[in-house]
């Protein structure tokens, strides 16, 4: 499915031709397909590794990013993240740079995956403390490492409000309408003063990895960045009630903050009605059942 312009259609014909041009020690592996994002589509190769290649060129910077910084930040996460083993470059047909992965056991977080929603809400709060806790050193926010989640939200309010009118003919007047209220709420609210930390940016259930209904794995470090923190929370909107209370409790979130993370939820998920609408279903239910959690959540007003 193509989701974006310039998009590069490659198939397991295409990645076999990659891996007997570049690892030919993996060439004669199995090689079978492992889904995709809107950033990535992925094959399992053999037991132990991960194919992943960018769907645009664009979006192969973020891929480099990753097998840079991951290596780095590991020992320091109390669950398992994904490990780079080779950095691929462009050859033949496939115009961008991909990458190979260890490959990481775990199913999605889900209603049928995780056994107790309180104690997967702690246990993400606590790799989400202890990554913003790994001291930034000399790392800045700036290029690669600048994203707008780590910023504020005043300078994001042009194009949500123009997802937010997008939105309308797709969920409903009376879904925006509550969506626009939680936005403008999070607007009038004061600057952030919190240092810069370090964010994974994407936290949703499809990036979070359970085993024995427990959550062991974080995956898809694509919008690995330096920020502020506010904008990481967002994504504890697409989990129940139960696991964002522990969530916030473990985190010891303010009022302020929280209503910030939800301004940055509504962002997010209006931006993936609006743009992926056609294209990608799956990933626009996502953003559909965060906006009915956002609606149904006590604290909305």
């Amino acid at each position: 499915m193509t989701l974006h312009e310039g998009e590069i259609t490659i198939g397991e014909a295409g990645v076999r031709q990659l891996l007997e041009q570049q690892c030919p020690q993996w060439a004669a592996l199995p090689l079978t397909p492992a889904g995709a994002g809107t950033e990535n589509t992925m094959y399992r190769l053999g037991e132990t590794l991960l194919v992943r290649l960018p769907r645009t060129t664009e979006k192969a910077g973020a891929l480099r990013k990753e097998t840079r910084w991951l290596p780095r930040l590991a020992d320091r996460l109390p669950l398992r993240i994904p490990s780079p083993v080779y950095a691929g470059s462009p050859a033949g047909s496939y115009p961008a740079d991909w990458a190979v992965f260890t490959w990481i056991d775990g199913a999605e977080a889900g209603p049928d995956t995780v056994g107790d929603w309180a104690a997967f809400g702690t246990d993400l709060a606590g790799f989400v403390r202890e990554l913003h806790r790994i001291e930034l050193g000399a790392v800045r926010q700036g290029g690669d490492l600048s994203w707008y989640r780590g910023g504020e939200l005043r300078p994001c309010d042009a194009w949500v409000t123009r997802d937010l009118a997008a939105s309308r003919p797709l969920i409903g007047d009376e879904q925006v309408d509550g969506l626009e209220e939680i936005w403008r709420a999070g607007l009038a609210l004061p600057s952030p003063d919190r240092p810069h930390v370090w964010l994974h940016g994407d936290l949703k259930p499809t990036n979070l990895l359970v085993k024995d209904g427990r959550l062991t794995a974080v995956i898809d470090f694509g919008a690995l960045s330096v920020g502020l923190p506010d904008a990481e929370h967002a994504t504890i909107w697409d989990l129940p009630a139960g696991a964002r209370e522990a969530y916030r409790k473990e985190l010891d979130l303010d009022e302020v903050t929280w209503r910030r993370a939800r301004a940055w939820a509504v962002a997010v998920a209006v931006s993936g009605i609006a743009y992926y609408w056609s294209t990608f279903p799956s990933f626009v239910a996502e953003c559909r059942a965060r906006v009915a959690n956002l609606l149904a959540s006590p604290e909305r007003l």
